[in-house]
């Protein structure tokens, strides 16, 4: 596992660990969040139902919420909170990452500093 032992490599905010534990209702085991390379900034976000974790995943619960981090997003995640947010016109999850250098406007993408991914 990536980061200090003992210490989650995400927080949860409290309307994010309720959505997530809506969503787990279904019989999900939990959400995994990873990072893939795309849109305008270079990395996107992205989140699936798993059934089960993965040997490399870790796994972080609070309040009956599960998120599992993939393995090649563990460094770029750590110390990110995860919150959700409704608006009168949107909702969904945000990703409040201290690790990001840049982001591009629609806020769907993210860079990293070169020198995290080395």
């Amino acid at each position: 596992m990536f980061g200090i032992p003992g210490k989650s490599p995400v927080t949860i905010t409290d309307a994010a660990a309720k959505q997530i534990g809506k969503l787990m209702q279904g019989g999900k085991y939990g959400l995994r969040i990873g990072l893939k390379k795309g849109g305008c900034a270079g990395m996107e976000y992205t989140m699936e139902y798993v059934d089960a974790a993965e040997a490399a995943d870790v796994v972080v619960e609070q309040d009956g919420a599960r998120v599992l981090i993939a393995p090649m997003a563990q460094m770029f995640l750590f110390g990110t909170e995860i919150d959700y947010k409704v608006s009168l016109l949107e909702s969904g999850f945000a990703f409040n990452n201290p690790n990001v250098t840049e982001a591009c406007g629609c806020g769907e993408s993210v860079k990293f500093d070169a020198a995290a991914g080395a």
